[in-house]
């Protein structure tokens, strides 16, 4: 994938230009919580999960967890994420939020194979499997059928695998933008990616330096600001550590609760 760079500070991945979506309150949270926890740089293990406590101030306001393995897709060594967000207590009464995202990706070239998107918010139902034929930059999606795409077309669980495992952090200056075309379910659009530098972190398994990276999006009714998203992720082994959500109504966070390699709870990162 070729990186270009462009006069207003945002660098191009592809040639393409296309329509982000909004969100509601409830799927935006869960939404904004897997893709945090989808940065997590686990090529290399066997099996890791990782546990995030949804918090609204001293409140939990929900759980999101994350699991990878290693797997074979139509004899190619692969990688499955399985990523399940729920709302609990309050939040839960209110939203009544369980969402599952599940992405297989090439093991060596980190780009989708197949996507799945269960959703389950109150009243609302929606899911959809969608198979890419990356060769041939098309997909077959069950809702709408085959159609021609982007070059390297990415999901929205493996887009942020794609940008970290891909070395781009690395490729960027600081204060520079990437734009990445993504599928939602059966929507295609882009998400910008911002690298805002190196801060160090003090969490429940010590200080940690990490990559600050802010993705943009439209604000809709829920972000206090398009640039409202701040994800932190640890330089060595780019493990989420943290996520800040600024609202409108406050700042949500998303709190790294528990990680485990091969059943083993790692204690310092």
């Amino acid at each position: 994938m070729k990186i270009s760079q462009q006069t207003n500070s945002e660098i191009q991945i592809g040639i393409i230009t296309l329509k982000s979506g909004n969100f509601i309150l409830g799927r935006a949270l869960l939404f904004l919580v897997i893709l945090f926890i989808s940065t997590s740089n686990t090529h290399a293990r066997n099996t890791t999960e990782i546990i995030f406590n949804l918090k609204y101030g001293m409140m939990k306001g929900g759980e999101a967890k994350m699991i990878v393995r290693d797997t074979v897709y139509n004899g190619k060594k692969a990688i499955h994420y399985y990523m399940e967000g729920k709302t609990t207590g309050v939040t839960d009464v209110i939203f009544k939020v369980h969402d599952i995202y599940e992405s297989i990706v090439d093991a060596e070239t980190h780009l989708p194979l197949k996507a799945i998107r269960n959703i389950r918010e109150r009243s609302y139902r929606y899911y959809n499997e969608v198979y890419f034929y990356q060769n041939n930059d098309s997909i077959y999606s069950k809702r709408t059928g085959g159609i021609k795409v982007p070059h390297e077309l990415t999901d929205i669980i493996s887009v942020f695998f794609y940008f970290v495992n891909r070395n781009y952090i690395h490729n960027i200056e600081e204060g520079k933008l990437v734009v990445m075309p993504v599928i939602n379910g059966h929507d295609i659009g882009q998400i910008k990616i911002k690298h805002s530098g190196v801060q160090t972190i003090d969490t429940g398994v010590g200080k940690v330096e990490c990559y600050l990276l802010t993705p943009e999006i439209e604000k809709g009714k829920v972000l206090k600001r398009s640039d409202g998203l701040s994800f932190y992720i640890s330089k060595k082994d780019k493990v989420p550590i943290l996520l800040d959500i600024d609202l409108k109504v406050g700042t949500l966070r998303a709190v790294l609760d528990s990680y485990k390699v091969n059943g083993k709870k790692i204690k310092a990162l």
